[in-house]
This record gives C-alpha cells, structure tokens and sequence, in this order.
C-alpha cells in the first residue's frame, strides 16, 4: 500500500490514470453500439490500418497524431462507401483494407530505420508517456462524443436493435451510421496513443461484451460499459505501476479477467440472461 500511494503521487501515473479512464469510457460508450451492430471487427481493422497513418505522419516529419486522426475519418468514409456500393461482406472488406494498409505500413517503415525502435510503442502503446496536451485532446474527444451522440441516441439505438423499424420512423440511416463511424475512427486513433494498434480493439469490445453480460436495458447497458471501459482501465494501470508491468497489455487483461468473472457470476445467478441481440427482443430500443 505505501508503494501503491508513493506511485499515485507521480504526476505521469496521474496522467496515465487520467488518460486510461477516458480512453477506458470514451470506448465503452462506443463499443455498447459497436458490439450490438457486429462492428466490434471494425475496431481491431482501424488499429491496424492507422499504423499506416502514423508511419505517413514519420516520413512527413509530423506529430502522429495529427495524421492519424484524419486517417482514421478518411479509413471510416472508406468503409462507408464501400459497404454502400459492393456486395461483399462487411468483414470481407473490412479485412481487405487493413490487411492492405498494414501491408504498406510495413513497406514504408523499413524505409525508416530511426523509427523501428519506437515500433514497440505503437503496437502496445505508451499511456505512461501520456502528456496533458494528450488528455485535452481524450477530454475534448469524449465531450463531443456525448453532443454528437446524445441528441441521436433514439435515432442510434433504433439502429442498434433493429434497421427496419428505425429507417420506418424516418432516420437518416446513412447520416447516423456515419457520425457513428466516425466518432468511432477517431476514438480508437486517439486511443492508439495510449494502447497501442493491437490492443485497441479490447477497450472498444471487452467492456461492452462485460456490460451486456449483466444488463437488458439498453441505457444502463450503455452507462455500465462506458463505467467498466473506465475502471477497468484505471485498475490496469495501477497493477502494471505496482508490480512493473507494461501498462497497455495489463489494462486488456485486467478487462478480460473482470469479463471471465462476470461471465461465471452471471451464469450462476441468472442462466441464459443478458441484453437482447441487435436484431430485437423483449427489451427492445424503448428501454
């Protein structure tokens, strides 16, 4: 416990406490849509294909991540249009493009040898390197994500559970999934700062697979996996602080050690229960 205390005292263990609570809601918030609408694959092909951006922003001689946000919204335009105009499976083509992108990341680094040092970085991330402009930026981030998303949520959980009916009560599918995709492109290339490109996918999936193991409705379903993303995050980066772990890969298993004992506890006490698939239920998007 005085070692605990003595490393909570350092000001980059508050800056990567701080920056894995918001990384930890800002992709629960969006993996409770993500999971329900099976684009829970969608996290992990972004994660590989902005290495693509970030090796762009090397050569360029520019700070990453100012390349790899408007990489991840053009990589979700992509997406978009070429879910619209082929007839190809979603992770059929989700699979096309950032094994292709991750191919020419590939390519373009061995023309940076300086660079391959921090290779290891970029896959697993660097939270304990995180600095305060990093956090106003996951700050900002998290605000706009509750604007854009809260005067929509009729609009976004009515496509959550069940297209058809929501495209019957006059929502703009198109515009919706968009700013969903969107909003969720740049989560996660903000998020790779912190995690890493091939651990970003758990922090988008694990905690809602975790919430909607334990609530119907969809609001608390929501609330609880956004609360999850963030504890679970926050208790990752005590653990890797207190025993010497690296910080990225220890926040992912914290979150799947919680999800396992969710997963036992829950079919213990109520066989069989959890929130409704995307296609309908019981609980359906009124709740």
């Amino acid at each position: 416990m005085p070692d605990l205390i003595a490393l909570v005292g350092q000001p980059f263990i508050v800056r990567a406490l701080l920056a894995a609570a918001l990384t930890g809601v800002l992709g629960g918030l969006l993996g409770s849509h993500a999971v329900l609408r099976q684009l829970a694959f969608f996290g992990d092909a972004l994660g590989h294909s902005a290495l693509l951006g970030v090796t762009v922003g090397m050569l360029l001689g520019l700070q990453p991540t100012l390349v790899v946000i408007p990489f991840a919204v053009l990589f979700a335009l992509l997406v978009q249009t070429l879910l619209q105009h082929s007839r190809l499976p979603a992770d059929a083509l989700l699979s096309l493009v950032y094994s292709s992108s991750l191919a020419a990341a590939v390519v373009l680094l061995s023309l940076l040898p300086a660079a391959r040092p921090r290779l290891t970085a970029l896959l697993f991330g660097d939270i304990l390197g995180v600095s305060w402009p990093d956090l106003g930026l996951l700050a900002l981030l998290l605000l706009l994500t509750l604007v854009l998303l809260l005067p929509r949520s009729r609009a976004q959980i009515l496509l959550s559970f069940d297209p058809l009916l929501a495209r019957s009560r006059g929502v703009a599918e198109g515009v919706e999934r968009l700013v969903f995709l969107v909003l969720l492109a740049v989560v996660v290339a903000v998020g790779i700062r912190t995690v890493g490109v091939l651990l970003i996918s758990g922090f988008v999936v694990i905690p809602a697979c975790t919430a909607r193991l334990l609530c119907r409705r969809f609001s608390r379903y929501q609330l609880l996996a956004a609360l999850l993303g963030g504890v679970g995050s926050v208790l990752g980066v005590l653990a890797s602080a207190l025993f010497n772990l690296p910080a990225g890969p220890t926040v992912v298993v914290v979150q799947m050690l919680v999800f396992l004992l969710t997963l036992a506890l829950a079919n213990r006490i109520r066989p069989g229960r959890g929130v409704p698939a995307a296609s309908g239920g019981s609980d359906g998007p009124g709740d």
